[in-house]
């Protein structure tokens, strides 16, 4: 389904003028058939336009994670847990059990940084650690976990797992 389509699509099932959420959920629409169609990803930054419109211009923090077969093709992409404009509290117990659910074997990490700077913060590397820790032991790898502001940054691609 191409934008127009989707926009039209939505605009119908509201009866009215379509606003920028409308918009962006449309585009996340896309962006996820378009994921889904190329059926794994070849390299982290295969995923970062679809995080960056799900994440992007979120008020809040929030923690997804894009979920993996052995193939890298991807299963399902899930919100985790909500936060504030600051932070999130992440639990590992909770990632391992979504793992578990959808039979993951690798992960894609994501979360943003409402300001708008996407540089990851000691925090950040610190709940990727333990999260790595904590999935290893269910055979689940973290191939990255990209931080999303005005632009993502990949910390497998700045070397930081």
């Amino acid at each position: 389904m191409r934008l127009a389509e989707t926009m039209a699509h939505t605009r119908s099932k509201l009866g009215g003028e379509m606003t920028e959420k409308d918009v962006l959920a449309a585009a996340e629409i896309i962006l996820k058939k378009r994921l889904e169609r190329q059926g794994s990803i070849a390299s982290p930054t295969d995923a970062n336009e679809f995080l960056r419109i799900r994440l992007g211009g979120l008020p809040y923090e929030e923690f997804h994670v894009l979920w993996l077969d052995n193939r890298h093709r991807i299963i399902d992409c899930q919100k985790l847990f909500s936060g504030t404009i600051d932070g999130a509290s992440i639990y590992p117990r909770e990632v391992v059990r979504a793992a578990l659910s959808v039979n993951a074997s690798a992960a894609i990490l994501a979360h943003n940084h409402p300001s708008g700077v996407a540089e990851p913060s000691a925090a950040d590397r610190a709940i990727t650690n333990e999260l790595r820790d904590a999935l290893r032991l269910i055979g689940v790898r973290i191939l990255d976990h990209i931080v999303v502001g005005a632009e993502c940054v990949s910390m497998a691609g700045r070397g930081l797992m």
